[in-house]
């Protein structure tokens, strides 16, 4: 069913209550330029989508001359259970699921090669070689890079879908081929596929989810990203723990890896493609059969309409270019789209997993995989909480949350560094660790790639997450690159300090340029945006 809500007006000119489609968005069109997020609605009720057409089309003012009672039951519903049924998640669960393959792939990779690149180095001859241990390490980075650059454009002409299957292939063959490596060339160029895959995969899961998920649920939905990143990495890190004592378990640990990329190419042959990109290609017949089981029969004519105010007659993305990402409203999203990103990595979020081993073991867990698996369960924690409260408290709330949790936390680890009894300093730091690593994975990474393609017009939505997980990579790759080097020179103390800043500017970003997204169609939110335009009427 769709849910209508009735408002007091605010000022004179507005209807007292959105009776269309196009009504209903530009109503929350204008009320999201007066303060969106402090509004709240009087009264709630719903509507059959076929009534919502009638009355449409018979009228709406009070001379509107209906049958005896039909206004009334269209103001009040139908209590008829055939026409009232809401789907929920689960008919677009199973796809969710599947594409959230991808990002345990990346969890997994993301793990694959802390312990055991060592154990590769000695066995092909590059031991003691830091240069070329970290470019066994970083080229990944730099496929990651290269891959979102590319995705966006590929998923405009083909679809998020099949590039997705397709880019399984990248994927699987980077695995073996690392696995069964024996030069670093070999290595290198299995690990450098393999990012190129992860980096495509990124980037379109969170479009694929966001654009199949009923509103209701598309934030808990999106939370399945990071879920599967954090299971990928306790997969990883579980796995690798005979490779402590196996000197050639890594290549296991890397033939395993290619499973999962077969799953995620035959499982995407089963998935539905996106609904909406089916309707900006004028696959209107594939579109609304998709939709019929995604939303049920009822809310096929309303999407459809919603999708073609936006698309406003246009091929959709299929014309777009990287020139649009200039114009109005697509530069704002992507800046705040980069930010959100630049934010994230500079909160420090690579380090703080970097020394999280070593603060382990000044209390007594000698081993780094065991320390890696409290700080990945943590992680995974904080994931399945965002999945709970993400659709209830909404993303605004959340980022602003997780930021300012992960600030006290940084403090209170940097603080500890330096406390004098020595039992009290190990026992904060562990405190602050977990403490940030729960608060960062409750908001500030899962929110963040939910929210971009959220913020992000039709035409434009997969070139904005592009530059937006480009900026990331580049981040992360120079998080990485000069971590070390400065904590030589600062020490840990004022770099977690640093980080706890980054935290706190952060937290005050999202209050000030994040809009809340938490209910809205993703066509309500891009006519609110554009709205707010020369041109457009106020």
């Amino acid at each position: 069913m769709e849910t209508i809500t009735a408002f007091h007006p605010p000022f004179s000119g507005l209807p007292s209550k959105p009776t269309s489609i196009s009504t209903k968005i530009m109503y929350f069109s204008l009320h999201n330029s007066m303060r969106f997020r402090h509004f709240k609605p009087q009264k709630q009720f719903s509507v059959c989508a076929s009534e919502k057409r009638q009355f449409q089309e018979e009228g709406t003012s009070s001379s509107t001359q209906l049958p005896d009672g039909k206004a009334e039951e269209i103001l009040k519903g139908n209590d008829d259970p055939a026409k009232q049924i809401d789907l929920g998640w689960l008919p677009a669960l199973p796809h969710a699921l599947t594409a959230s393959m991808a990002n345990f792939l990346f969890g997994y990779h993301i793990g694959v090669m802390n312990g055991p690149i060592a154990s590769v180095a000695r066995e092909l001859g590059f031991e003691g070689n830091s240069i070329l241990e970290g470019l066994v390490v970083s080229i990944f980075i730099v496929g990651a890079f290269i891959g979102s650059l590319i995705s966006g454009t590929l998923a405009d002409k083909f679809g998020c879908r099949r590039i997705l299957q397709i880019d399984s292939i990248p994927l699987i063959i980077g695995a073996i081929l690392s696995a069964q490596a024996h030069s670093v060339n070999e290595v290198l160029l299995g690990r450098f596929l393999v990012g190129l895959g992860i980096g495509v995969n990124t980037v379109l899961v969170p479009i694929y989810i966001s654009e199949v998920a009923p509103t209701k649920y598309r934030g808990s939905l999106g939370s399945l990203c990071q879920i599967g990143t954090c299971i990928g990495i306790i997969a990883s890190l579980l796995i690798a723990i005979p490779a402590e004592n196996d000197p050639h378990w890594w290549r296991t640990l890397l033939y395993i890896a290619s499973t999962p990329g077969f799953l995620l190419m035959i499982g995407m042959q089963f998935a539905v493609d996106s609904p909406r990109w089916l309707c900006k290609t004028g696959r209107l017949d594939d579109a609304k059969s998709i939709l019929c089981n995604l939303l049920g029969p009822s809310e096929v004519d309303t999407a459809i309409e919603e999708f073609q105010l936006v698309f406003n007659g246009t091929d959709g993305d299929t014309d777009s270019n990287w020139l649009e990402l200039f114009k109005e409203p697509n530069y704002k999203v992507a800046l705040v789209g980069g930010s959100l990103f630049l934010l994230q990595q500079f909160a420090g979020i690579n380090g703080v997993l970097y020394f999280s081993s070593l603060t382990f073991q000044e209390v007594g867990i000698t081993s780094a995989a065991l320390a890696s698996l409290y700080v990945g369960l943590t992680n995974f924690a904080g994931a399945l909480s965002a999945l709970y409260l993400i659709d209830k408290q909404g993303r605004r709330r959340l980022l602003i949350g997780s930021y300012l949790g992960m600030a006290v936390s940084m403090f209170l680890a940097a603080y500890a560094i330096s406390f004098p009894d020595e039992d009290v300093s190990h026992n904060l730091s562990i405190l602050g660790t977990l403490g940030y690593m729960y608060s960062f994975a409750i908001g500030a990474g899962p929110v963040t790639g939910i929210i971009i393609p959220e913020l992000s017009g039709s035409r434009m939505r997969g070139k904005i997450m592009s530059f937006s997980f480009s900026v990331h990579w580049v981040c992360n790759f120079l998080v990485g690159l000069f971590f070390l080097e400065l904590q030589r020179i600062f020490g840990v103390a004022p770099i977690y300090t640093s980080f706890g800043g980054v935290s706190l500017l952060s937290a005050m970003f999202c209050y000030t340029f994040i809009i809340e997204t938490k209910g809205r169609s993703l066509e309500e939110i891009e006519m609110s945006l554009r709205s707010k335009l020369p041109g457009h009427d106020n």
